[in-house]
Parts: C-alpha cells; sequence; structure tokens
C-alpha cells in the first residue's frame, strides 16, 4: 500500500494543458473531501477497492500538507495557499 501513497500525483499531468486547468487537476483530485467520499462510496457499494483508493487520497493530502505542498494557485505551479514551494524565509 505504501507504493500506491505518490499515486495521486498524476493530477500533475493536467499542467500540460496550462496553467489554470492543472491547478483545478491538482487542487480537485487529491482533496481531503473527495478522498472522504470515495472511502464512503467504497463502503455504500461494498468495494474494497475504493475504499483503499479513498485512504490513500487522504493519505497522501495529509502528507503534501505536512511537506509544504498546498493549493495550487493559477498564477504558478509554485505558489500554494501555504506559501511559496521553495521558498526559504523561514
Amino acid at each position: 500500500m505504501l507504493v500506491l501513497i505518490p499515486t495521486p500525483n498524476i493530477s500533475i499531468l493536467g499542467y500540460l494543458l496550462g496553467l489554470k486547468v492543472g491547478s483545478v487537476c491538482y487542487n480537485v483530485f487529491p482533496h481531503r473531501g473527495f478522498a472522504i467520499l470515495l472511502y464512503f462510496m467504497g463502503i455504500y457499494f461494498v468495494s474494497l477497492i475504493i475504499q483503499l483508493t479513498g485512504t490513500i487520497l487522504f493519505i497522501h493530502t495529509a502528507m503534501d500538507r505536512i511537506f509544504g505542498y498546498g493549493l495550487k494557485y493559477n498564477k504558478a505551479f509554485k505558489f500554494t495557499h501555504l506559501g511559496e514551494i521553495g521558498n526559504n524565509n523561514g
């Protein structure tokens, strides 16, 4: 299961279609609300794979926040709601 944790980063491919599309893809796909919804859908439909997907998305999002990767602004990939990625001001 640990190998699957970085899988949600596939949403970064949205940046191939531009900053706006990329930021929307990156912000929506690995979102805690979406992860929780998937998990409960897995319970409702009795699908362990959907539950696992929701769990992985939730863990991935938590790790992103721990490492300082927040929701992206459409100005550039490095600008997030947690600050600028790579900014060494603190």
